[in-house]
C-alpha cells in the first residue's frame, strides 16, 4: 500500500517514524507532507524520509480556517502525483479533507480531548480514528479504535529507543552533572486558545530557582531575551530524547514534552491553565493516568505549585531512581505502540473491524 503522512508537529514525525521504517521494510511506499517547521523539516531529513513542505500554519483561528483550502490544495497536489491509499495524520485536517476529496481512506490519532475547533474540521471527514485507551472524550463509535499506549511509547520504547550519554557531554556535562530542562510554547496552535503557562516576564526568575539545583536548559518556540538566549539547547531536535532521558527534572509548558519525559522516567511537570484557571491536565486521560496510576508526572495551572513540586523532587535525592522504577511498571502494562501501528496499518481497513469489535 501506499501511505501519505501529514505532519503538523515535531512530535508527529516520531509518532510514526518507526512504523514507517516497518512497512518500507515489507514493500510499502510512504510519502510525508509537512509544515515548514524548521525542527520538523530537520528530523524528516535526518531520518531519510521523502518529504514535501506544504506550507506553514497561520495565526488565529481566523487565520488558520482562512488558510485551510489553500494548504489542502498543497496537500493535494502531493497526493494526485503520489497516489495514496491512506492517509494519516494526529488530529490533522488536512490529511483527512484530502483523503474524502480523492475518496481514499484517512486514519487520525489523538490523544488530546475536547479540541472544539481541530475536531470540527478533521473528524467528520476521517474514516478511523485511533486514542488511548485512556481517552476521556466520547467519540464515534463506527470510526473509532483504542490502542493500550501513548503516542510517545511509539518511539520511546526500549524496542526502539536507547539513550546517547555522548549527547549529555556535548552539553559540556559529565554523566553525573544534573541539569534541567524548561520548556516555552509559543501558544499559535489552534488547541492552544485560551491557555496560559508561564508568566511573560517570569522566566527568569523561574530559571533562577531552578537553577540552585543543577544547570538550567532551555528548549523553546518562541523568542527569548537577550537575558535567557544564553540557556537556550542548541542539540540537533532527533538528541532531545537523549537529553530528556538524563535530566534530573522536566519543567514546563510543553505537553508532548512532558508525556514523553513521564515514559522515560524523568520526573516531569506541566504547566498549563484553561481560561478558568484549571490545569489543563484535568482534561487529559493521557495525563491523569500518567499522574494517578504511575506517578511519574505532575500537572498544575499555577506555575508556584509547580515551582514548589519542582523543588520538591529535585531536593529527593532518590527521584529519578524513584521514577525509573515507576517506568519499568508502566513498560509492563503497556504494548508497543510502533508494532501496534505497523499491524494496524499493513492489515487496514480488516484491522479496523477487528479493533472495533475487541
Amino acid at each position: 500500500m501506499r501511505f501519505l503522512i501529514e505532519i503538523g508537529h515535531p512530535a508527529h514525525v516520531h509518532l510514526f517514524r518507526n512504523a514507517a521504517r516497518n512497512l518500507m521494510a515489507k514493500g510499502h511506499q510512504i510519502k510525508y507532507t509537512t509544515r515548514d517547521k524548521e525542527s520538523a523539516i530537520q528530523l524528516l531529513a535526518a531520518y531519510g524520509f521523502d518529504y514535501e513542505v506544504r506550507g506553514d500554519l497561520k495565526s488565529g483561528l481566523i487565520g488558520k480556517a482562512a488558510g485551510m483550502l489553500s494548504t489542502d490544495w498543497r496537500v493535494y497536489k502531493v497526493a494526485r502525483e503520489f497516489k495514496p491509499d491512506v492517509f494519516l495524520g494526529v488530529h490533522n485536517p488536512y490529511a483527512a479533507q484530502v483523503s474524502r476529496l480523492m475518496g481514499k481512506k484517512s486514519i487520525t490519532f489523538t490523544d488530546t480531548e475536547y479540541v472544539k475547533f481541530a475536531s470540527m474540521v478533521t473528524f467528520p471527514f476521517t474514516d478511523t480514528i485511533i486514542t488511548p485507551t485512556c481517552f476521556m472524550e466520547k467519540l464515534d463509535p463506527n470510526k473509532h479504535v483504542t490502542v493500550n499506549g501513548y503516542k510517545e511509547l511509539a518511539y520511546l520504547h526500549p524496542n526502539y529507543f536507547t539513550p546517547d550519554p555522548a549527547v549529555v557531554e556535548e552539553l559540556g556535562l559529565s554523566g553525573g552533572d544534573p541539569y534541567i530542562i524548561l520548556r516555552f510554547i509559543s501558544w499559535a496552535a489552534s488547541h492552544d486558545v485560551g491557555l496560559s503557562g508561564i508568566a511573560r516576564g517570569s522566566e527568569l526568575e523561574f530559571i533562577k530557582r531552578l537553577e540552585e539545583y543543577g544547570r538550567v536548559y532551555v528548549s523553546s518556540e518562541r523568542k527569548l531575551s537577550s537575558e535567557m538566549e544564553k540557556y537556550r539547547i542548541t542539540a540537533a531536535p532527533e538528541k532531545m530524547h537523549s537529553l530528556l532521558y538524563y535530566a534530573r527534572l522536566y519543567i514546563g509548558e510543553g505537553g508532548t514534552m512532558a508525556a514523553e519525559s513521564a515514559v522515560l522516567g524523568t520526573p516531569a511537570i506541566h504547566i498549563e491553565a484553561n481560561s478558568a484557571g484549571v490545569a489543563t491536565g484535568n482534561f487529559s486521560g493521557n495525563f491523569l493516568e500518567l499522574r494517578d496510576r504511575y506517578g511519574l508526572l505532575y500537572f498544575y495551572s499555577d506555575q508556584q505549585q509547580a515551582l514548589a513540586k519542582a523543588v520538591e523532587v529535585l531536593e529527593n535525592a532518590d527521584s529519578k531512581a524513584e521514577w525509573q522504577e515507576k517506568r519499568e511498571i508502566l513498560l509492563k502494562e503497556k504494548v508497543d505502540v510502533s508494532a501496534w501501528l505497523t499491524d494496524f496499518l499493513e492489515r487496514y481497513p480488516e484491522s479496523f473491524y477487528e479493533q472495533r469489535a475487541c
